[in-house]
């Protein structure tokens, strides 16, 4: 296997970086690095980081190409070397994380997930408003992940944070089952019909139910979508041989949200190298006269609406005795 780092894979242009990696020859591993600079989205460490660790589990020894660009400060800063389990390229000077970056780290549990959001909302240094959507993502796609992948080494996240433009750029990797085995209780034809299927509100891995459970309401991914939408960013997951990306809404658009991930301006494409697990990167900018209460609840609307709607459209089915 192979992943290549470049110098630019952030999410609007991430397929590239998507399609350079190589998923054959399972017993080896090679990270290789633009040879002058990398600036890149935590999607694509955290990507990196959470193969390399399942690679090390099983005994494979991460290899890396030559290290000699300015960018690897900050590579092992965001600990991607601790990761990759190779001797740390460069000596560096700690600077303090807050308010720039959360460095990459391991998921397992439910306490782990607490701790880390415990810990994470302090290093923002932001107000309320500007926190509670960042806490809320980063919960819901982690306990996801705990959740449904069948994981035994969690998820691996790591995030930038922009103060200038209120932006934070959030990765989380797993390599566990994939959404379509997730999704298997619903018969997804292929990997992007199950993401699709996985980014609908009320649809759950865990019961054929519309609306989910009480545990589990099946509406994790479909807020996370759409909190990326309100704030005119983008979504982006991928899994198995599919990636759904949900592009910028303009600032002059009129803002409409979608139960159906498909209304949404997006890309989406299904002949991409195979990740069994998940992969799932998202920006999001709360402006100052956005609450996360108001979000919630634009959201919850459009959520309640389309599990109605489902509800109706299944009780009017014929039924054959």
């Amino acid at each position: 296997m192979q992943i290549h780092i470049p110098n630019s894979a952030f999410l609007w242009n991430i397929e590239a970086f998507l399609r350079a990696y190589k998923s054959d020859g399972p017993d080896s591993l090679q990270v290789t690095f633009h040879p002058k600079w990398v600036s890149v989205h935590p999607f694509v460490l955290a990507m990196t980081a959470s193969l390399a660790l399942e690679c090390r589990e099983r005994g494979i020894q991460p290899t890396t190409s030559s290290l000699s660009f300015p960018s690897l400060p900050y590579l092992v800063r965001m600990k991607l070397f601790e990761f990759l389990g190779v001797p740390q390229p460069t000596s560096i000077v700690e600077h303090e994380a807050a308010g720039r970056f959360i460095p990459l780290s391991q998921v397992r549990n439910s306490k782990e997930l607490h701790q880390f959001i415990t810990e994470m909302v302090p290093l923002l240094h932001a107000t309320p408003s500007e926190v509670e959507p960042i806490q809320y993502v980063m919960s819901e796609l982690i306990r996801n992940v705990l959740e449904h992948s069948q994981s035994p080494r969690g998820a691996i996240v790591c995030a930038q944070y922009f103060k200038e433009t209120k932006r934070i750029a959030i990765g989380v990797a797993d390599t566990g089952t994939g959404v379509k085995k997730t999704m298997k209780i619903h018969g997804p034809k292929n990997h992007l019909d199950a993401i699709t299927m996985a980014l609908r509100p009320g649809i759950t891995g865990t019961t054929r139910r519309f609306g989910g459970t009480e545990t589990n309401a099946g509406a994790g991914l479909f807020f996370t979508r759409n909190i990326a939408k309100v704030s005119r960013n983008h979504f982006l997951l991928y899994s198995g041989d599919a990636v759904f990306k949900l592009r910028k809404t303009p600032i002059n658009s009129r803002m409409a949200l979608y139960a159906d991930p498909t209304m949404d301006k997006h890309t989406a494409r299904a002949d991409l190298p195979f990740w069994k697990g998940t992969v799932v990167g998202i920006d999001i900018a709360i402006s100052p006269d956005q609450t996360f209460a108001g979000l919630l609840k634009l959201i919850r609307s459009a959520y309640s609406i389309d599990v109605k709607k489902q509800k109706r459209e299944f009780y009017k089915r014929p039924k054959f005795i």
